[in-house]
C-alpha cells in the first residue's frame, strides 16, 4: 500500500504541525549503512538523502519501541568482510540485525507496522545497468516476508531523493520528498 493512499488517523492534523514529541525530542540521525531503535518517548530517529538507498522503518505501538535501518546493498556476498563489521550496510545482514534489536525492546515482529521507502533509480533508467535500487526494493521486500513481515506503508522507486522521520513516542513517521511532505501514525 503506497504512503500516499493512506490517511493518518489524526488527517486533521497537518503534517507540518509539530507534536509534543517533535518540541521536547532529542533526535538521533541514521546514516547509511546504520541502524538506531529506541523505546525512549522524546527519541526522534531521522535519516535523509535515501536515493537508491532503502529506508525501513519499524514501530510496534504496543509497546512503544521502534527505528530505522538504512540500507545501501542488497546482498552481503559482495562484500563478506564489510558485513561481518557493519551488517546494516547489506540487507540480508542488515535486517535481521533490526529485527533482533527492536525484538530486545520488547517488539513483536507480529505487531510490527513497516514502512519502506527509497529505492530510486541513481542515473538515466537507460543507463542504470545494475538497477541497485530495484535490488534494494526486492531484497528487503523478500526478507521481510521471509521474517513474516510486510510493509503496511511504502514510497519506492522513482527518481525523488525522501528523508524520514520517526517520533518514537507518538509513532508518527513523516515521509518528506521534493514532491512535498506526509505523515502517518504507526499504529
Amino acid at each position: 500500500m503506497s504512503l500516499s493512499s493512506v490517511a493518518s488517523p489524526n488527517s486533521a492534523q497537518s503534517a507540518g504541525a509539530p507534536t509534543l514529541g517533535s518540541l521536547l525530542s532529542e533526535r538521533i540521525v541514521v546514516g547509511v549503512g546504520d541502524m538506531a531503535v529506541s523505546n525512549r518517548q522524546y527519541i526522534t530517529t531521522s535519516t535523509y538523502a535515501l536515493g537508491s538507498c532503502v529506508g525501513v522503518v519499524a514501530y510496534d505501538p504496543t509497546v512503544q519501541a521502534g527505528g530505522i535501518l538504512h540500507l545501501m546493498l542488497p546482498e552481503s556476498k559482495l562484500s563478506p568482510e564489510r558485513a561481518r563489521q557493519h551488517p546494516a550496510v547489506f540487507a540480508d545482514t542488515g535486517i535481521p540485525q533490526f529485527l533482533k534489536s527492536l525484538v530486545s525492546l520488547g517488539a513483536r515482529p507480529g505487531r510490527l507496522i513497516v514502512f519502506i521507502g527509497g529505492g530510486a533509480l541513481t542515473l538515466n533508467q537507460d543507463n542504470d545497468l545494475f538497477k541497485i535500487g530495484e535490488r534494494n526494493v526486492a531484497a528487503t521486500r523478500q526478507i521481510l516476508a521471509h521474517e513474516g513481515i510486510q510493509p503496511k506503508f511504502s514510497s519506492v522507486g522513482g527518481n525523488a531523493n525522501r528523508s524520514v522521520h520517526l517520533e518514537i513516542g507518538s509513532g508518527k513517521m513523516t515521509l518528506r520528498m521534493p514532491q512535498g511532505t506526509k505523515s502517518v501514525v504507526l499504529g
